[in-house]
């Protein structure tokens, strides 16, 4: 449940990018998700609070390297550019247009499911006096739990919006959601999260 949400607290969007969303389908639809995020978007924007949209880039990830998939990632100057170009015009990094990403948005790339590791978010955060952070995106377990882990450890109160978070496997999601969130954070839904906007400390 959620109890509070503090004055200072930004939404936070995992990886809601058209490459990743179309693969995720369990146990909300995609739509679902992409609704309630972008209803949270509209509310947190209608508030003057921050919206951060983070969206994944594999191709300068160097936890791939060392693995034997590997052969995927692209290592040299050209198969990078074409890898680039290919993601370009397939939009397979493009923001959802559900999201309908405003001037006034952070956006951020990781190359890591933690949207901390090795990116600006901590300092963008830190920057506007954020002591809360609300998460949804996809998928639960990977970018969410893993930003999730990373926020704890700095110190941030973490809200979960659970009607806008999926997984590609309902197991997946459902261990998140019953074992693992609830001890970095509180957990809801996405009316729950706008009706606390009107009301934080």
């Amino acid at each position: 449940m959620i109890t509070a949400l503090d004055k200072n607290t930004a939404l936070v969007l995992i990886d809601l990018q058209k490459g990743i969303a179309k693969g995720h389908t369990a146990p909300h639809p995609v739509q679902e998700v992409l609704t309630n995020s972008a209803r949270l978007a509209d509310a947190f924007r209608k508030a003057k609070l921050p919206v951060i949209i983070v969206t994944l880039d594999l191709r300068h990830a160097a936890w791939l390297k060392a693995r034997r998939d590997s052969r995927r990632i692209p290592k040299n100057k050209l198969m990078l550019a074409l890898a680039k170009l290919m993601m370009s015009l397939s939009g397979h990094a493009s923001v959802v247009k559900e999201i309908n990403t405003q001037p006034g948005d952070i956006l951020i790339t990781k190359t890591t499911p933690s949207a901390f590791y090795n990116t600006t978010l901590h300092a963008e955060l830190q920057k506007r006096h954020i002591t809360n952070i609300v998460l949804c995106g996809i998928s639960t377990s990977n970018g969410v739990e893993g930003t999730a882990r990373a926020a704890v450890e700095r110190g941030y109160n973490v809200s979960f919006a659970t009607d806008a978070m999926s997984d590609r496997s309902a197991g997946s999601h459902q261990s998140s959601i019953a074992y693992i969130l609830p001890r970095l954070g509180e957990l809801g839904n996405s009316s729950d999260i706008i009706q606390h906007l009107q009301n934080r400390e």
